[in-house]
C-alpha cells in the first residue's frame, strides 16, 4: 500500500511481527528501525534475544530507532555513526527497490553487519544507506546488535555470546520476512567491514548459522582468537572494579553509563596510545587480541575461525575477502614524540617479535619512521596475514574464495587506511565525511570497481576475477586503475609462523 502526501511518500508493508510504514524514496524505499527482538533491558539485559512480540496497527518506520551504541569511539572509527537513544536497540534497516513479495525467487540479498571493535558503531551511519545497491537489484538489510559487555562479557549465568545471538536472530527474521521486501531468502550475502568482517568470519564458523545466508564478504575482518578463559578474566575484572559479583544480579546493579566506564577501563580498544610507553597496549593488543567480542565457547562457537574453516566449515560458502593495504598505519601518528624517529629492529622485539624476524621485517619496509613502521606491522599482523591465511585454510572448499587488496591511497592521510573503502564498497561518495577521508574529488571509477564487485558477488557468485588457488594465487587490487596481480599477499606469507610470542 503506498500513501502520497505533499511532503511525504509512504508503504507499508506486513512482517511476521505487523505492519510497517517505510518511505519512498528516489528508486527505492527505506523501512528503518524495524525491530527485530524485545528491548534488551530488565531480565532482557544479559539474556538470549527474543522474538518481538506482534503489534497493532501499523508501525512506523521512517526513522532510524534506538541504538546499542550510547557514546561513539571516535579511536576505533572515522565512519560518522550516530548514537540514538532509546531501550528498543534490536532493530533492522531494510532498502529496497522492490517492496512487493515476488511473484519469482525475488531478488539477492544483503545484510550488512557494522564494525567499531564490537563496542561502538551504529547501522544507522549514512555510509551505509543501502541505495546504490537497490539501484543495482540488491536489497540490503542493516542490523544492530548489543555491542561490548552487554553483549560479549562473561557472566557466570549468563550465556556466552550474546552479540552472536543477536546476529542470529537479525538473520533468522531476515529468513522470514524479507521476500516481503522483494527479497529472496535462500539468496542472502552476509557481509561488514573491520568488527563487522570478523563477525561474519564467526557467523561462517558456527553451525547454527548456516542455514541463513549462502555467501560472505569480510572487509578487513580480523578472525576471532578470543578464549573462554580470556573473557571469563576479563568480566570478572570488570565486576570487581565495579565492586558486584560477577552475575547477572550483580551487574544489572550497575548504571549502563558505569558499565560502560569500566569497560572502557578493560578494553584495549581506545586505550591511550600516546603514553610515555606507546607499546604497551600494542603488545596487549597483538599478543591478546580484543578482551570483548566474540568467544570461542565451545557450544555455539566450537572453534576458532581459523580451526573451523580448516576443518571445513563453511565450506559450502563462497567467501570474498581482503584488507586495505594501511589498516592502522597511522594509529601511532600522536605517540611520534615518544619513539625513535628510525624505525630500527629492536623496537619489534618489545612486541615480542623474533631477532631473526625483526631483522627481516624492518629490512622489508625501508624509509619507514618508527610509527609508520609499527603502523604496517599491526596492519599485517592483524588483517592482511590473516586473510591471505583464511584463504589459504579453504583451498579445499566447495565453493571458491576471492582475495582482493584495496591499494588506493587518500590524498589526505598518504595511505590507504582502515575506513577508506567503506563509501567505495557501498557507492556513497556524496555521503557526510567521506570528502574529509577521501579528498573533494574522489575517483568514481574506484567506486564503480569495488561496489560493482560487490554486486556482482552478491547476484551471481563472481566479483569478476579468478578465484584464489594455491598455485596462481590470484589477487584484485583496487586502485586507480584497479588490476589484477599474482600473489598479491606474498609479503606476508612469512606471518604463517605468527612472530608473536605468547
Amino acid at each position: 500500500m503506498t500513501n502520497t502526501s505533499d511532503t511525504l511518500q509512504t508503504i507499508e508493508i506486513t512482517t511476521t511481527a505487523g505492519a510497517v510504514r517505510g518511505r519512498w524514496r528516489e528508486g527505492s524505499a527505506a523501512f528503518l528501525g524495524v525491530p527485530f527482538a524485545e528491548p534488551p533491558v530488565g531480565d532482557l539485559r544479559f539474556a538470549p534475544p527474543v522474538p518481538h512480540r506482534p503489534w497493532d496497527g501499523v508501525r512506523d518506520a521512517l526513522e532510524f530507532a534506538a541504538t546499542p551504541q550510547r557514546v561513539a569511539l571516535s579511536e576505533v572509527t572515522i565512519i560518522p555513526e550516530p548514537s540514538i537513544p532509546g531501550e528498543s536497540t534490536l532493530n533492522v534497516n531494510v532498502f529496497t527497490p522492490s517492496p512487493a513479495e515476488p511473484a519469482d525467487g525475488g531478488l539477492p540479498v544483503l545484510v550488512w553487519i557494522h564494525g567499531g571493535g564490537y563496542v561502538a558503531g551504529s547501522p544507522a551511519s549514512p555510509w551505509y544507506d543501502g541505495a546504490a545497491f537497490n539501484r543495482d537489484g540488491v536489497v540490503t538489510v542493516s542490523i544492530s546488535y548489543r555491542l561490548g559487555f552487554d553483549g560479549f562479557g562473561w557472566i557466570s549465568d549468563a550465556p556466552h555470546n550474546r552479540g552472536v545471538l543477536d546476529w542470529i536472530l537479525a538473520l533468522e527474521w531476515v529468513r522470514d520476512n524479507i521476500r516481503a521486501f522483494g527479497g529472496d531468502p535462500s539468496r542472502v550475502t552476509i557481509a561488514g567491514q573491520s568488527a563487522g568482517g570478523g563477525a561474519v568470519l564467526t557467523l561462517l564458523s558456527v553451525p547454527r548459522a548456516q542455514a541463513l545466508f549462502s555467501q560472505v564478504i569480510s572487509l578487513s575482518g580480523p578472525p576471532t582468537e578470543m578464549s573462554l578463559d580470556q573473557s571469563e578474566a576479563t568480566g570478572r575484572r570488570l565486576a570487581w572494579l565495579g565492586g558486584v559479583q560477577a552475575t547477572r544480579a550483580g551487574l544489572a546493579a550497575l548504571a549502563e553509563e558505569r558499565v560502560l566506564e569500566l569497560q572502557a577501563q578493560v578494553s584495549s580498544v581506545g586505550q591511550e596510545q600516546e603514553s610515555a610507553d606507546p607499546l604497551s597496549g600494542l603488545t596487549a593488543l597483538l599478543g591478546d587480541g580484543l578482551v570483548l567480542g566474540p568467544v570461542i565457547d565451545g557450544d555455539l562457537v566450537p572453534r576458532s575461525t581459523m580451526d573451523a574453516l580448516r576443518a571445513g566449515q563453511g565450506a559450502d560458502k563462497a567467501l570474498l575477502l581482503g584488507a586495505t593495504d594501511h589498516e592502522f598505519n597511522m594509529m601511532l601518528a600522536g605517540a611520534k614524540d615518544h619513539l625513535p624517529s628510525v624505525a630500527e629492529p629492536a623496537i619489534l622485539l618489545r612486541l615480542g617479535v623474533s631477532p631473526e624476524a625483526a631483522e627481516s621485517y624492518n629490512a622489508g619496509h625501508p624509509g619507514l619512521g618508527t610509527a609508520q613502521m609499527l603502523g604496517q606491522f599491526v596492519t599485517d599482523r592483524m588483517f592482511r596475514a590473516p586473510a591471505l591465511h583464511l584463504a589459504e585454510a579453504r583451498a579445499g572448499s566447495t565453493a571458491p574464495t576471492w582475495l582482493y587488496r584495496f591499494g588506493w591511497r587518500s590524498p589526505i592521510t598518504g595511505d590507504a587506511g582502515h575506513c577508506l573503502d567503506v563509501p567505495f564498497f557501498f557507492d556513497v561518495l556524496a555521503a557526510e565525511r567521506v570528502h574529509a577521508i577521501t579528498g573533494s574529488e574522489p575517483p568514481q571509477s574506484l567506486a564503480a570497481d569495488v561496489h560493482g564487485a560487490a554486486v556482482s558477488f552478491i547476484r551471481d557468485g563472481q566479483p569478476g576475477w579468478e578465484a584464489w588457488d594455491p598455485d596462481t594465487r590470484e589477487t584484485r587490487m583496487y586502485d586507480v586503475p584497479s588490476s589484477n596481480i599474482a600473489d598479491g599477499y606474498a609479503d606476508v606469507r612469512t606471518f604463517q609462523t605468527a612472530p608473536i610470542a605468547g
